[in-house]
């Protein structure tokens, strides 16, 4: 069956579907990001950005994830749909809650690196499937990888791949050689995952 055969078989998820993948993946992603903020870890895109910021000025992660996501609402508003900004800009908010929410409720020590980086940066691959499943993002970087995908057939873990690891290597002065390499492979890997599991026309729901 070609491409556009595929396209006529897709069921379009319920909302009660998409309310409850909204919840769990953005559960999934900001639980990454806490492990990988204990540990000072780095990760790509506006989420990875945050985190250095946090680092720099210490900002709360949540308040600058929500807002640095601000300007992007447009681009994705005329090129994405409206359905999709909603959801995204839902995503992003829970995204912001649930990691100041977290600290609340667990307490973690003892923490190594590598494997905290690895584990935290699996979590989060998870939940960005979740999300790009269910037509949302968590803006920034994501709007722009799947407006990429649909457009042109480029897969959207190959492009977030490209740019996380373009923001991790700015970051070399910042942050200690040995927490360097562990956010690279966990973004690497984060984005393989993607590259892997959101294809075009491979997922049909």
């Amino acid at each position: 069956m070609d491409a556009e055969g595929l396209k006529d078989t897709r069921v379009p998820h319920s909302r009660l579907e998409d309310a409850v993948a909204l919840v769990v993946g953005t559960l999934m992603v900001s639980f990454g990001v806490t492990l990988l903020q204990k540990v000072g870890a780095l990760t790509g895109g506006m989420a990875g950005l945050s985190i250095l910021l946090h680092h720099m000025t210490g900002i709360r992660f949540g308040v600058l994830f929500f807002f640095l996501n601000m300007p992007f609402y447009y681009l994705a508003w005329r090129t994405l749909g409206k359905v999709f900004v909603l959801k995204t800009f839902c995503a992003i908010a829970l995204v912001s809650g649930f990691a100041e929410l977290h600290p609340q409720f667990i307490q973690i020590a003892g923490l190594e690196t590598f494997y905290a980086t690895v584990i935290g940066s699996v979590i989060m691959g998870l939940g960005f499937i979740v999300l790009f499943r269910h037509r949302a993002s968590l803006g920034g970087f994501n709007m722009l990888a799947l407006y990429l995908q649909d457009r042109y057939g480029i897969r959207a873990g190959s492009v977030q791949l490209v740019l996380d690891l373009a923001i991790l290597l700015a970051s070399v002065v910042l942050v200690p050689v040995p927490v360097l390499i562990a956010s690279v492979v966990g973004a690497v890997i984060l984005n393989i995952m993607i590259a892997m599991n959101h294809r075009p026309y491979r997922y049909l729901a």
